[in-house]
């Protein structure tokens, strides 16, 4: 019963610019597809990182990820999904310890949750 209070809370939106968008990631990690819609991360700009969680890997058929890290004047492409809160906190689990959950600044206007370089 408490699962179902959690699935009615307030819709969070979650850019990705990565892995996040690849459907059978979004079917294994939060059991449909999401929609969203494009926008830019500004300030940031994409490296890699080496996953070393083999599940992870397995899942998203990738040894390294990409990273937004800080880089004033540019930007990362993705998009926004529009998620449940418990969906959110199933996101933190997909995430290895490279990343971190921060509230990013987008090109919208768009008040968004992203993962960035620790």
């Amino acid at each position: 019963m408490q699962g179902n209070v959690i699935l009615n809370s307030k819709t969070q939106l979650l850019f990705s610019y990565g892995t996040l968008q690849n459907t059978q990631v979004q079917l294994e990690t939060f059991g449909r597809v999401l929609e969203g819609y494009a926008d830019k991360l500004l300030d940031y700009q994409l490296c890699h990182v080496k996953i070393e969680d083999a599940s992870v890997v397995e899942l998203s058929g990738e040894t390294h990820h990409p990273i937004a890290t800080p880089s004033s004047g540019d930007f990362v492409d993705g998009v926004v999904f529009k998620i449940t809160q418990t969906e959110l906190l199933k996101s933190d689990q997909y995430e290895v310890d490279s990343y971190q959950r921060i509230k990013g600044k987008f090109q919208s206007g768009q008040d968004a949750w992203v993962y960035v370089k620790v």
